[in-house]
C-alpha cells in the first residue's frame, strides 16, 4: 500500500508544474517533495521535505539532502552535493509590501538573483547562499555557513560570513 502511494506521487511530480525530470532520479520519499517546474538531470538523487521551486536547474548525478530549500533562480551543476538543510535564497532585500503597504505579490516590485552552484561543489548541512553568488567548482562550503559572497574554484569556505581557510588540493 505504501509503495502504491509513493508511486502515485512521483507520478504527480512527474506530471506536475512542467517539471522535466531525467532518467534514473532517485525520489525516495516522492509524497515528502515539492518541485514546482524545475528541471532535475539524470541520476540525481533528492530527500525527504525538500522544496525546489520553478526555474530551478539542477544537473546529473547531484545529490539534495533531506530538508533543502531551493529556490526559482539557483542553477546546481553535475556532481555537486547538497547538505542537510541547506537554504538558497534569491532576493537581496525581502519585503512583504511595498511603500504604499500592499503585499508585494509580483516580480515588478522585487528583484531575483540568480546563484550559480558550480560542478562537484559540496555545501554542509545547514548552509545559507545568499542570491547572486557563485559557488566555485569543487569549494567546501562547512556546515552551517554564511555564504555572502562568490567562492573560488577547490576551496574551503566556514563561518558566518564564510571566509576562505585553505586551498583544496
Amino acid at each position: 500500500m505504501i509503495e502504491e502511494y509513493q508511486r502515485l506521487c512521483l507520478e504527480r511530480i512527474l506530471e506536475d508544474s512542467g517539471n522535466t525530470i531525467g532518467e534514473g532520479v532517485k525520489i525516495p520519499r516522492p509524497d515528502l517533495v515539492n518541485i514546482y517546474g524545475a528541471e532535475i538531470g539524470s541520476e540525481t538523487q533528492i530527500g525527504p521535505f525538500v522544496e525546489i521551486q520553478k526555474n530551478v536547474v539542477i544537473g546529473e548525478r547531484v545529490k539534495v539532502q533531506s530538508h533543502a530549500f531551493i529556490c526559482e533562480g539557483v542553477v546546481i551543476e553535475d556532481g555537486a552535493f547538497i547538505g542537510h538543510g541547506v537554504v538558497f535564497t534569491n532576493d537581496r532585500n525581502p519585503r512583504a509590501v511595498n511603500d504604499e503597504g500592499r503585499l508585494i505579490t509580483s516580480y515588478d516590485e522585487w528583484v531575483l538573483e540568480t546563484t550559480l552552484v558550480e560542478r562537484e561543489a559540496v555545501i554542509g548541512s545547514n548552509a545559507t547562499i545568499l542570491p547572486g553568488v557563485r559557488i566555485g567548482r569543487g569549494s567546501v562550503i562547512g556546515a552551517g555557513a554564511v555564504v555572502t559572497k562568490s567562492t573560488e574554484p577547490s576551496c574551503i569556505y566556514v563561518g558566518n560570513p564564510a571566509i576562505r581557510m585553505k586551498k583544496d588540493s
